[in-house]
């Protein structure tokens, strides 16, 4: 009897599981360094980039924009108004304006993001600590500990209050707030591979081949974001000829567009003389 309980409590262990948990925890590791890279290009380098683009020519480029927008809104109510004078109709400017809103709305709502843009950018100029070496250093190792323990794409398990705790430490590191990390980092700790399941060599498999699939989604997300605005203005943020070389071509463009629009508006003066 005695034999038969020992017999069925007892696991006998395969020859690979030793390999497989380790592949599995290396992979675990990897994945925690290129969340941190990920997380480090979405959250302080691109956000640095953008906000240095944003001072040196964002101005500009809004200019340009709102005058491009004001343009093709005066070319449009030239047509409608040439419209009224067409069918010997009475030109209301009143209800030319509104129609001209709500078809130029979807202009307005991305000067109004523009102006969001700005205004974030002189902010993040003004706000933030600087950190040490040893400090940025130890908010990296901080991220990236809490991010092997508690990411939701590493470990799709987690609660919603794990999930929340994990935004609570992307807003830390975004904002460089170490006591913040070390105090989440304490919370968690590394997660531990479980070796006492029956079939825990089966689920080590299936967690490897999902571990292989998100290594290479984040590695794809990451070529990404190099590939996309505004890392690709991190050469030009850096270049003081190609800024200037970049302003002086914008205010060329915008003092050329206030040239047309000033043009339009003439025009329409005399339209309705």
């Amino acid at each position: 009897m005695s034999d038969t309980t020992d017999s069925k409590s007892t696991i006998i262990p395969f020859p690979d599981f030793e390999a497989l948990k380790k592949d599995v925890e290396k992979l675990y590791t990897e994945l925690s360094m290129l969340f941190l890279e990920r997380d480090t290009l979405m959250f302080i380098e691109c956000r640095s980039i953008k906000m240095l683009y944003m001072l040196e020519v964002g101005g500009l480029e809004y200019k340009s924009y709102e005058l491009e927008c004001q343009i093709r809104r005066q070319k449009r109510k030239v047509e409608l108004i040439q419209a009224k004078k067409n069918r010997q109709e009475i030109v209301i400017l009143s209800q030319i304006d509104k129609a001209l809103d709500t078809e130029f709305v979807e202009y307005n709502d991305k000067i109004d993001e523009k102006v969001k843009d700005m205004t974030a950018s002189l902010n993040l100029r003004r706000v933030g600590k600087i950190l040490s070496k040893e400090e940025v250093t130890e908010l990296k190792t901080l991220y990236r500990s809490i991010a092997k323990s508690l990411h939701p794409d590493l470990h799709p398990e987690v609660s919603d209050a794990q999930i929340k705790l994990f935004n609570l430490a992307i807003c830390a590191y975004q904002r460089g707030d170490l006591a913040s990390l070390q105090t989440i980092e304490a919370m968690v700790g590394d997660k531990t591979i479980p070796t006492d399941s029956p079939d825990a060599m089966v689920s080590l498999v299936k967690e490897k081949k999902r571990l292989i699939k998100l290594l290479q989604t984040v590695n794809d997300d990451i070529a990404a974001i190099k590939n996309e605005f505004p890392y690709t203005m991190k050469e030009f943020i850096n270049s003081h000829d190609q800024i200037e070389a970049k302003k002086k071509e914008l205010q060329e463009k915008n003092d050329n567009l206030t040239d047309v629009l000033e043009g339009l508006n003439k025009k329409i003066a005399e339209m309705l003389r």
